[in-house]
């Protein structure tokens, strides 16, 4: 039990405030142009920012993203940020629950209910742990800690790098369609390396309805598995930091392929950031690391003022192309340059 907790309090101060981020690869939004408009028609105070998902209205499409639990330090984050999404109307993903399942007392570090009631909560398991838990043991991470959804992670990087992570990844299509027998509202996700288009499309084809992209250009979590590696194994990790789909080419591939929801993380960090992200096909953004750096430095408080700024760039990103909601945003004039044109190509 010291080792899943001590490895998830590693993952946190390594986010917190470790060297953890793409060095050279970018999230690929500075290659969306959203075009002004000059005479938008409109009151700051007429926008809509509220977007319905999983039967949930959000009143602005933000996910405070996946990060921890299994520690008593994650306990408190996830306590203090799902606060934080009951009271603003976003959206809450808890880290995986591996801890919870293999230590059923760890289960509090995940519990966030009692003080979200009616946000949305997603859970989240490892897809290759997934594969080897019974239903029942599925179906008890998600109804122990009341979420609406599960996310299913997929992070073959991660674990590759990780002393003690996982080397068998079969099955993974099959666990997925297992999952969605039981009647579970899936949210299939990476871990900071994107899904492209051909991933997407093979679990859109098994009825997978929503996915969270993850991808790169924010926390590289082959980096942070480097810094807790071995010297033998450290190589491995160096040669592939950089590796994965930026954030806003795997939103772009996603996009067609007809999806209910698409959540954008992966390096988000500011308000024009999702407003990108909603232009090319998201319905909301995921942000993870910023967030949590805000509260860790500012408590509360600095977390509030944190969403206040990417709330109040959101909007000023709605009035200045027209949009009045975010499905006009959707729809906004944009223009798409460079390598992430590139990427763009690869879906049509």
């Amino acid at each position: 039990m010291a080792d899943i907790s001590r490895r998830k309090d590693d993952h946190l101060e390594l986010a917190i405030s470790g060297d953890v981020g793409f060095k050279r690869t970018t999230t690929l939004f500075e290659h969306v142009r959203l075009v002004h408009d000059a005479l938008p028609e409109l009151s700051v105070s007429e926008l809509d920012t509220s977007v319905e998902l999983m039967g949930k209205k959000l009143r602005a499409p933000i996910l405070i993203a996946a990060m921890t639990g299994g520690s008593e330090r994650a306990e408190r984050i996830n306590k203090e940020l799902a606060r934080i999404a009951e009271e603003r109307g976003y959206a809450f993903g808890l880290g995986s629950q591996r801890a919870m399942h293999k230590h059923p007392g760890k289960s509090a570090t995940y519990a966030v209910r009692d003080v979200a009631p009616s946000a949305l909560v997603l859970g989240n398991v490892g897809l290759v742990q997934a594969a080897q838990m019974s239903d029942d043991d599925v179906m008890r991470l998600v109804d122990n800690v009341g979420a609406d959804a599960l996310c299913v992670h997929l992070n073959p990087a991660q674990e590759l790098i990780q002393e003690e992570g996982d080397r068998d990844f079969r099955g993974g299509l099959q666990t997925i369609t297992r999952l969605l027998q039981l009647g579970l509202r899936l949210v299939v996700k990476e871990t900071g390396c994107g899904l492209s288009g051909s991933v997407a499309a093979r679990v859109r084809g098994l009825g997978v309805e929503y996915v969270d992209v993850s991808g790169a250009g924010g926390t590289s979590w082959v980096a942070v598995e480097t810094h807790r590696a071995s010297p033998a194994r450290r190589p491995l990790g160096e040669a592939f930091w950089e590796w994965g789909i930026p954030t806003a080419a795997s939103v772009g591939l996603c996009a067609p392929l007809g999806f209910r929801g698409i959540f954008a993380t992966g390096g988000i960090s500011s308000g024009l950031d999702i407003a990108k992200a909603i232009a090319l096909g998201a319905s909301a953004g995921g942000i993870a690391r910023k967030a949590l750096q805000a509260l860790e430095t500012g408590g509360v408080d600095g977390a509030g003022t944190f969403f206040d700024g990417i709330e109040a760039e959101l909007r000023a990103a709605m009035l200045l192309t027209g949009s009045r909601n975010l499905h006009a945003l959707a729809k906004a004039p944009r223009l798409v340059t460079g390598e992430l044109a590139q990427w763009l190509e690869l879906g049509r």
